[in-house]
């Protein structure tokens, strides 16, 4: 696969997790686990009762990655004193 279209792959990946797919209560319950499989592989879902959302079911929040994420962004601004002499010497 050429680079372009291995970016393309990505791009169109990418987009299709912005579109939120929306879906009604009781389709929601009747498909629960489908749903709930493509929340987990990133395709927000919006429930709606009556016409108006009542949640939105999206991918767990992966904390170990994100921690790392921003221990990374803190490293690259941080800098490195002398952390062994007292503060008031």
């Amino acid at each position: 696969m050429t680079l372009s279209a291995e970016l393309y792959k990505i791009h169109v990946q990418s987009a299709k997790r912005l579109i939120m797919q929306t879906i009604n209560i009781s389709d929601f319950r009747a498909n629960l686990l489908q749903y709930l499989q493509k929340a987990n592989a990133g395709e927000p879902i919006t429930v709606t009762t009556n016409g108006k959302s009542i949640a939105t079911i999206t991918a767990p929040v992966q904390q170990k990655q994100l921690a790392k994420q921003q221990l990374h962004k803190l490293a690259a601004s941080a800098k490195l004193q002398d952390v062994i002499s007292p503060i008031d010497s």
